[in-house]
This record gives structure tokens, C-alpha cells and sequence, in this order.
């Protein structure tokens, strides 16, 4: 039995949300953590002890958190099996992208690996989810993939939208506004007092306004101009 398959879903949702964060290659904070999970900062605290225990994570107090090796592997196989479950959803049952999320973290709790390989080959090894995050293979390899946030660009950067955090209500806000993965857009404005980017979408040919706490998970692949 894999060490995945007795961590409970609350530790796997940690894990994922680090991974997702950037926390294979660079340190996440815990208040990243909190915005991602929606919970409260003692249960951050809490769990990020109890992670450090079992050597999935390395905590540098004032600076945050980064994923060991150990739990770069858990991590990967975690985020493989429901990315896998969201591919199939909206390709093969027409789900919307922004509905996929709590069905595949439903799904990817009862998937064993044999049952994620088989997915995988039947759906043609998809290298990316609908939200632009890349699927691991089955021993837990990925390609890099951006962290750059849009919230961290400045006025005037050219950007194309590489990923967007499955997070559900983000996935709906984000639906909202029209945004879509491989977008190019410009950034026009910073208003932080207003707490929104005002950006121009190529493909739509209009600008948007994405606010700020959502442009915190919303990763790039910077361009030049």
C-alpha cells in the first residue's frame, strides 16, 4: 500500500494546495496556504506540524513551507489521479470546466494507481487539466509549470494564462469574467486601492477586471511585448 493511500483527504488537500503553490521549487507561506484552502490559521499551523512530522514538508519559520522529496512524490500521484478525473469529466461527460473540481476530488480518493494508468492511456496520456495544470505520469514525474502570478506583473506586461488553481469558486468567478486558459492579454492597469487588474484579452478583443485575491492564483507564462 502506497503512503498516499493512508494519509487522510484533509492532509492530501494540503499537499495538493503546496504543490499548486510553487511549493515543489520555492517556499509557500502559510497565509498563501490560507487563501488557498479557505480555512483557518490555526488549522494551517497545525497541519503544517503535522506534515513536518512526517517529513512531507520543511518549515523555515517567517518564510514558509517546501515540499521534501517524499512529498513532491505524494503530491504529484495526488494532483496525477484528479487532474486525470477532471480531463475525463469535461471530455468525456461534458462537464464545464468550473463544475469539475469537487467531483474529482470525490473521485481521486477511491483511485488506485492501477485505475489512474488505466484512465490515463484511455483518455491519450493529456499532458494538462482544463484549469492548464499538468498531469504527472504514474511514477510521478511533471514538467515544470509556471508560478508566476498575474497579480505579481506590472502595468504594460504581455502575458499568456498558463493556470488557474482548482479552486471551485475561483473556477466559477473566473468563468464569469470570460478569462480562459492560453489567453494572451496586457496588462493595463494595478488598481490596489480598487483590488482589481484591469487587463486586455486578445481573444476576446475587451478588457477585464480580474480582482486581486484571484489574480494571486492565476499563473503566467510572461511575454515580451
Amino acid at each position: 500500500m502506497t503512503t498516499t493511500a493512508k494519509m487522510s483527504p484533509n492532509r492530501e488537500d494540503y499537499l495538493k494546495i503546496i504543490f499548486e503553490l510553487g511549493g515543489d521549487t520555492k517556499k509557500v507561506s502559510n497565509k498563501q496556504i490560507l487563501g488557498g484552502l479557505n480555512v483557518s490559521a490555526a488549522s494551517v499551523s497545525e497541519m503544517i506540524s503535522k506534515l513536518v512530522d512526517e517529513h512531507y514538508v520543511i518549515h523555515t519559520p517567517y518564510q514558509g513551507v517546501q515540499l521534501t522529496k517524499k512529498g513532491i512524490k505524494a503530491a504529484a500521484l495526488l494532483i496525477r489521479k484528479h487532474r486525470l478525473w477532471e480531463v475525463f469529466l469535461v471530455k468525456e461527460l461534458h462537464y464545464a470546466f468550473n463544475t469539475v473540481h469537487p467531483e474529482a476530488e470525490v473521485l481521486e480518493h477511491v483511485t488506485t494507481a492501477e485505475l489512474a494508468q488505466r484512465l490515463d492511456a484511455f483518455l491519450g496520456f493529456p499532458k494538462r487539466c482544463p484549469h492548464g495544470g499538468v498531469i504527472p505520469d504514474a511514477d510521478g514525474n511533471f514538467a515544470q509549470q509556471s508560478h508566476v502570478s498575474l497579480a505579481s506583473l506590472s502595468a504594460g506586461i504581455h502575458a499568456k494564462i498558463d493556470r488557474i488553481i482548482d479552486d471551485h469558486e475561483l473556477l466559477d468567478y473566473i468563468r464569469e469574467t470570460g478569462l480562459a486558459i492560453d489567453d494572451h492579454v496586457i496588462i493595463r492597469k494595478i488598481s490596489p486601492f480598487a483590488g482589481a487588474i484591469t487587463l486586455y484579452d486578445q481573444r476576446l478583443q475587451t478588457e477585464l477586471q480580474i480582482g486581486l485575491k484571484a489574480a494571486e492564483h492565476i499563473f503566467v507564462d510572461k511575454e515580451s511585448n
